[in-house]
């Protein structure tokens, strides 16, 4: 069944704008922000399960020793540098796409991480971060008292009995 929808001129032109806006903010502002020296942006990876939090970001050609780890109010921040190379005069090169300056990057965490547990590792160009919760963040299983007896189900019962 079609509805019908009564054609409203400002819509339309509400629609166009917003398609204008998207266009002007995805191709022109933020990539050239993003490939000036000096502000270079840092791919990460956050994931959850029921232990902690596991961070990955891609950090190719940086040396461990220039990257700052910070973890304060459970605000993780990841700070570094990538150098430049200078072996070679700027104006022999016929492309330059590699990218030098410092980066820092700050993600807010949902729950409570033990802080001094935090494992950080480096290899082959990922830093990978574990971040274990603290004890009262973790889901804890409630049993159901029913007439002083414990009551515990499993799912499988309630699908056999169904």
């Amino acid at each position: 069944m079609t509805n019908l929808v009564q054609w409203d001129p400002f819509r339309e032109m509400m629609t166009l704008r917003s398609a204008i806006d998207r266009l002007f903010d995805n191709t022109y502002f933020t990539p050239t922000a993003a490939w000036q020296p000096g502000n270079l942006q840092l791919p990460l990876d956050v994931a959850e399960d029921e232990d902690g939090f596991i961070v990955k970001a891609s950090l190719p050609a940086v040396n461990p020793d220039d990257i700052e780890i910070t973890f304060n109010n459970n605000v993780l921040t990841i700070k570094g540098e990538v150098k430049e190379e200078k072996d070679i005069n700027e104006e022999r090169y016929h492309l330059r796409e590699r990218r030098w300056g410092s980066f820092s990057r700050s993600i807010s965490l949902p729950t409570s991480v033990k802080s001094d547990k935090i494992v950080a590792r480096y290899e082959a160009g990922v830093l990978t971060l574990e971040l274990p919760k603290a004890e009262e963040a973790k889901p804890k299983r409630i049993a159901v008292q029913s007439g002083g007896k414990m009551l515990e189900g499993k799912l499988s019962d309630i699908k056999t009995k169904n």
